[in-house]
């Protein structure tokens, strides 16, 4: 991949496009190809087509999906499952038809099962029943691997995926509704600080291990594998350390400065118990990340709110 390659980057005002795009500006790529979801709807195997026939990627980055936390997950299992589906199938597909360089799918950590041993490596897929609550997401994800490694075996494709640990970072989604738990933790917080409110009540018992990652580390672990990694097996990245829900709470509670108390509310799921990436692959051929988690934590606070009052 040259500076001035034709590089795809699907979902570039997302939370892992955006990354994507600021990673590959900053190391001097400077031929990208972005499009809005208002331009180009890549659910539509019509305007996808016409994308790839006119603009003729060199390189793709399929970083574009529905994504959402436990509860959207759980309420629009239909929507989840079917516009991935069609995201993944329609640019994968184009991609093959007019024989894309190369193209890297990113996927989730959810698509191992519940109860898969821990750390979670690359040959635990389809060994087990997946979490109930995103079952419909992470069966579109899978197939979204399948896709990479069956263009690969059919059509000699050079299509790789990379499946990321939970993220967080710049352009994250904080709406209580549908986001992730470290937006939807640092918004209570900071909204509890700013009202003074006594109490933050988190949902779930606290119990659940995660592990977390700043979305610029995955970005540069895109790029790292574009231009490194050309083999059929996906690739987990992760950062090979986990917390807590309830230390996590702690850790933003301390950043926030929030001084009430912290509830939590057992009654609301927890979702899989543990849930840690063995990056083994990855790292051995050379990547590590960089980025500590209280000082990624404290940084999206400082842009995400600080800033934003100033």
């Amino acid at each position: 991949m040259e500076k001035g390659s034709r590089i795809f980057v699907a979902g570039h005002r997302g939370m892992v496009g955006s990354a994507i795009v600021r990673k590959l500006e900053a190391d001097g790529y400077n031929n990208l190809v972005l499009r809005t979801s208002s331009e180009l709807d890549l659910r539509n195997q019509q305007q996808v087509e016409n994308f790839f026939n006119s603009e003729k990627p060199e390189f793709v980055f399929l970083a574009a999906a529905k994504v959402g936390g436990i509860l959207a997950n759980n309420i629009y299992r239909a929507d989840f499952l079917y516009e991935n589906l069609m995201i993944e199938s329609n640019v994968i597909h184009q991609s093959c038809i007019h024989k894309v360089k190369k193209l890297l799918f990113l996927g989730s950590s959810c698509i191992y099962p519940k109860m898969a041993p821990q750390p979670l490596h690359e040959k635990s897929l389809l060994s087990g029943y997946l979490e109930e609550t995103n079952e419909p997401y992470a069966v579109a994800k899978i197939a979204g691997i399948k896709l990479c490694e069956s263009y690969r075996r059919q059509h000699a494709c050079n299509f790789i995926s990379a499946m990321p640990t939970n993220l967080y970072g710049p352009n994250d989604n904080y709406d209580l509704q549908t986001s992730h738990v470290i937006p939807a933790l640092i918004r209570k917080f900071h909204e509890a600080k700013e009202t003074k409110s006594l109490t933050v009540e988190i949902w779930g018992s606290g119990t659940p291990l995660r592990e977390f990652m700043h979305v610029d580390d995955l970005a540069d672990a895109c790029l790292f594998l574009m231009l490194n990694y050309d083999e059929l097996e996906f690739v987990n990245v992760g950062v090979g350390v986990e917390i807590s829900i309830q230390d996590l709470a702690l850790l933003i509670k301390k950043i926030i400065a929030f001084e009430g108390e912290v509830t939590f509310d057992s009654s609301k799921p927890d979702g899989t118990p543990r849930k840690l990436m063995d990056s083994n692959k990855i790292r051995g051929r050379g990547w590590r990340p960089k980025i500590d988690l209280g000082q990624g934590l404290a940084q999206v606070y400082e842009e995400r709110f600080l800033s934003e009052a100033k």
